[in-house]
């Protein structure tokens, strides 16, 4: 989702200067393209530009979708994809050693700005945070996708025919009542954020200390709700083993979970000395669709292709750039 904190340790490394966070510099963009219906943009040849990007399978191919649009443009595209943790990027973005990354609205409303209820709209939320932040922190939102990786709970097949849980209220009366119910798979970030089950708990009065829990990182999540190794688990909606391992959704009937579209985040200075940028980057912003994201993180993550082949190939499709 999709939006990783920092864990512990890293976040008490980049309290130091932004050098010790390994952030001096970024590599090459990992593949070479052409123009397609992006062209040349004669204010953006040889301008450099950093693309960040947080460290799971979405946020790197989102990533590349934005080195590969910005290289055909004529930027000199440096890649810092990879970054462990939502904290770390938006560090490196604040200190400048990130230009842009695609970023998500409910990451940024209540982790970043630290507001504790989230607006159920999805235009209302990217326009509530675009004004906030802007005035904070001088962060400029921009474009806002389709896409919507919020948080979610699931129980596999076997649990939920077991259970017949189908809401997170069922969830909820589960853990409080019946001792039987199987552990609980948590993401390591999912399982301290205020907007994952800490939060969640409260929203549907679990029981916390009822809960069998077993932290992960959070791509284990998945293999290990399916295999029954949990009974239920974490998940962000827009990732494509949820369907694959026969994964059911738990509706968010009190509707805790923010939502997280994608959007462009990049510093105003950035923005007012680069204003061809998002207008290269929108028309890209404007396909991203949760069918879209999920059939391109299933790429990766169920047929084990690259992150930075599955988006140049998208890109290469919707006539974006082209292959060299």
């Amino acid at each position: 989702m999709k939006r990783a904190l920092l864990a512990t340790l890293s976040a008490v490394l980049c309290l130091l200067p932004i050098s010790g966070c390994g952030l001096e510099s970024g590599g090459s963009v990992p593949l070479e393209v052409g123009p397609g219906s992006i062209t040349p943009v004669p204010e953006l040849k040889g301008v450099p530009i950093t693309v960040g990007s947080k460290d799971f399978t979405e946020q790197l191919v989102l990533g590349y979708i934005l080195e590969f649009a910005l290289s055909a443009a004529g930027a000199q595209v440096r890649d810092l994809t990879d970054i462990t943790g939502s904290n770390s990027l938006r560090d490196a973005q604040l200190h400048g050693q990130v230009d842009i990354a695609y970023d998500y609205t409910g990451t940024g409303w209540i982790n970043y700005l630290g507001n504790e209820n989230p607006i159920p709209d999805s235009g209302r939320q990217f326009q509530a945070v675009r004004d906030e932040d802007l005035s904070k922190n001088g962060m400029v939102w921009a474009d806002l996708a389709p896409m919507n990786n919020t948080y979610a709970m699931v129980v596999n097949g076997a649990g939920a025919e077991k259970t017949g849980a189908k809401t997170l209220s069922d969830y909820a009366r589960l853990i409080n009542t019946d001792s039987s119910i199987g552990p609980t798979c948590l993401g390591t970030e999912f399982s301290v954020r205020p907007d994952g089950y800490p939060g969640m708990a409260a929203k549907y009065g679990i029981d916390v200390g009822k809960v069998h829990k077993q932290l992960m990182q959070d791509a284990l999540v998945y293999p290990a709700t399916a295999n029954n190794t949990c009974e239920f688990g974490s998940v962000d909606t827009t990732d494509g083993r949820i369907k694959a391992l026969n994964l059911h959704l738990l509706d968010d009937d009190l509707g805790f979970f923010p939502k997280y579209n994608a959007a462009l985040v990049m510093r105003k200075s950035f923005t007012d000395a680069h204003p061809q940028v998002a207008k290269v980057l929108a028309p890209i912003s404007r396909l991203l669709t949760n069918e879209t994201i999920t059939e391109l993180n299933g790429q990766v993550d169920l047929h084990g292709r690259e992150p930075a082949v599955v988006a140049r190939d998208w890109m290469v499709s919707q006539g974006f750039i082209t292959a060299r």
